[in-house]
């Protein structure tokens, strides 16, 4: 199949096409017309990417001039779920930077992708496990506590949220250790919401909310993702990623309303939704994370609809207690063109969620949580971080998955958000 070779120009198209045209044609070459700054341009290059795609162009070659970042714009919004590596790169000193960011990219993509019977807690972790041990052969290490395991640990979050499932919880914990010393410090953990089918429990979500609930394992493949690119791209330091992993779903076994669960550091939780599922197992993976000493950590999670109603689908949130770790962190997402905006964190969040019975409830007895949603999730997170929150980042992922495709991106998973976690890995 011939390549159709598509270009970029700061011309106005020719008036057959008219004045506002994204793109123009002439015999096998199309040209997407740029105006306004290296935002504006970044999504004017999106937006031609859906146009060719929605036309059936099937194969494509970057021809001319492109930034790699030009490059990566084009290549997250023209490739779908159904067409991969379908794009030849342009013929310059980016190709080989942006054949490892695209195997990232189609890694957390096709993995939030595929289905909740093909993806489910023990899949989830050694799809993980088997990815990145092939990109660090030797320097992957890996245990994983499974069912009943879980509760003889003192993992209640993950334990109970799973419990309901025929097809047991996990908790993965992946150590990446280059420098083979068993004592060498952890610069960095990751955690990861590794929900793989969201029913919403007893608190049952309508089908329509349903229908996406493949994609609440985001976080998890989100970091996952994100600690691969960072391996192709050098990374010389040790990480630990601990990946949350359950089904939600309803049985005589399931956790209920009402039940008060009690973590390893002592705090004990009313549940009062179970729909707020992600925060319960993400607090133990916290917990896990803590215990490593390292002096940063992200989470990662399609945590809460009231991100959503704040920021729409193409910008994830920020939180931090650590205003300075927040901020390096919207500085990274800014330089790897990933959009994130801060949303409100103090430490007064984490009274947001009272219970008369326990130290918390996991959420507010209304729907969403109630008003600020968003920030009481991450207040109640925040119980669970070492050090006060020094160093500690709370990503959630709004723009993670889209049901579907809008004017610059495909329907699916986006992959957003593992540059800038890469990023901060390497800058550890």
């Amino acid at each position: 199949m011939s390549s159709l070779q598509v270009r970029l120009s700061s011309s106005a198209p020719d008036s057959l096409w008219g004045s506002k045209a994204p793109v123009s044609f002439d015999k096998q070459t199309a040209t997407i017309h740029l105006s306004g700054a290296d935002k504006d341009q970044t999504r004017s290059i999106r937006k031609a990417a859906r146009v060719l795609d929605g036309m059936g162009i099937e194969q494509v070659q970057l021809a001319g001039t492109w930034s790699l970042d030009q490059q990566w714009a084009f290549a997250g919004s023209f490739t779908t779920a159904k067409k991969q590596n379908h794009i030849q790169w342009a013929e310059d000193a980016n190709q080989d930077k942006l054949a490892k960011m695209y195997q990232a990219l189609l890694f957390t993509r096709n993995l939030v992708n595929r289905t909740p019977e093909d993806i489910y807690p023990q899949s989830l972790a050694s799809e993980v496990v088997n990815w990145l041990s092939e990109l660090a052969p030797g320097h992957i290490s890996a245990k994983t506590l499974v069912g009943e395991e879980l509760k003889e640990a003192g993992w209640t979050g993950i334990y109970n949220v799973g419990r309901g499932s025929e097809r047991p919880p996990v908790l993965l914990e992946l150590d990446y250790n280059p420098t083979g010393q068993a004592d060498e410090p952890v610069a960095a953990a990751l955690v990861g919401k590794g929900i793989t089918f969201d029913s919403g429990g007893y608190s049952i979500k309508v089908s329509e909310g349903m229908l996406t609930m493949k994609c609440d394992m985001g976080g998890a493949a989100t970091v996952s993702g994100a600690l691969g690119l960072a391996i192709l791209q050098g990374l010389n330091k040790r990480v630990k990623l601990f990946l949350c992993c359950a089904e939600n779903l309803i049985s005589g076994h399931a956790y209920k309303l009402g039940d008060i669960l009690t973590y390893k550091n002592g705090l004990t939780v009313e549940i009062v939704n179970t729909d707020a599922e992600g925060r319960l197992v993400l607090a133990d993976g916290l917990l896990a994370a803590g215990e490593t000493g390292a002096p940063l950590t992200i989470n990662a999670a399609t945590l809460t609809g009231a991100a959503v109603m704040a920021l729409g689908g193409e910008y994830h949130a920020l939180f931090g207690l650590d205003k300075d770790t927040q901020v390096r962190m919207q500085q990274f997402a800014e330089q790897e063109m990933e959009p994130v905006w801060p949303l409100p964190l103090d430490v007064w969040h984490q009274e947001m969620c009272p219970s008369p019975y326990a130290d918390t409830a996991n959420s507010r007895p209304m729907k969403g949580g109630g008003a600020g949603g968003a920030s009481n999730a991450a207040g109640f997170l925040s119980r669970f971080v070492a050090n006060g929150g020094k160093g500690w980042v709370h990503m959630d992922l709004a723009g993670a998955f889209n049901n579907t495709a809008t004017s610059t991106m495909p329907a699916g998973a986006t992959g957003m958000g593992i540059r800038t976690i890469a990023r901060a890995l390497l800058d550890a």
